[in-house]
């Protein structure tokens, strides 16, 4: 047999088919640096929310806790206040009662003072001395009680130092002791005469 014929078939490969585009390559890098800058920057601002709104929340707690520290406090110093107010209102009105009650008192205190201050036992005839020891006695009795009632209803009161250590109105009379007075009082200048005529007889 005849020797078999070997045939070779040349394969031609384009330079393009073998070699990768350098101009390809260096866009593809390109497209990755761009993208990880871009990732780069989208994490950056996403940090930079995260840091902002940590800050805002602290703020917000911040103003939260000022918020109820005020209004603790307005609490408090409503009830404080409005307490003070009630209290010093209330003083003011016993003080203008005070005031009032110690004007009629001192009007009352002057009328008993000029009609006390008018008596004048020296002058009185023999006549007279009986009427004007009852009128003068009912007088100085009358003013008396009178300061006495003032006492008892000042003695609870920041005046109660103007009636310290004076004693208050004495208990009324007895009519065994009013009458004896009166009998002392009439028969005085007679008791005084005899008196004087005793001595002026021991004398001699």
């Amino acid at each position: 047999m005849p020797p078999a014929t070997e045939h070779t078939h040349h394969i031609r490969v384009r330079n393009t088919q073998l070699e990768m585009d350098p101009n390809r390559s260096a866009s593809g890098g390109d497209d990755v640096d761009g993208r990880l800058k871009v990732a780069q920057s989208q994490l950056e601002q996403l940090q930079a929310q995260r840091e902002e709104l940590e800050r805002l929340k602290q703020e917000t707690e911040a103003l939260n806790s000022r918020r109820r520290d005020l209004i603790a406090s307005q609490v408090e110093m409503t009830e404080r206040l409005s307490s003070s107010v009630t209290l010093i209102d209330r003083e003011i009105f016993e003080m203008r009662q005070e005031i009032d009650d110690l004007e009629q008192c001192r009007s009352c205190f002057s009328g008993h003072l000029t009609k006390i201050e008018k008596l004048n036992p020296e002058s009185w005839s023999r006549d007279q001395l009986a009427t004007q020891l009852d009128r003068a006695l009912a007088i100085v009795e009358h003013a008396e009680d009178e300061y006495g009632q003032a006492a008892d209803h000042f003695s609870r009161t920041r005046s109660a130092g103007i009636f310290s250590g004076v004693r208050r109105a004495k208990a009324p009379r007895g009519e065994f002791s009013q009458q004896f007075i009166r009998g002392l009082a009439f028969n005085l200048p007679i008791i005084s005469l005899g008196a004087m005529a005793l001595i002026v007889y021991l004398i001699k």
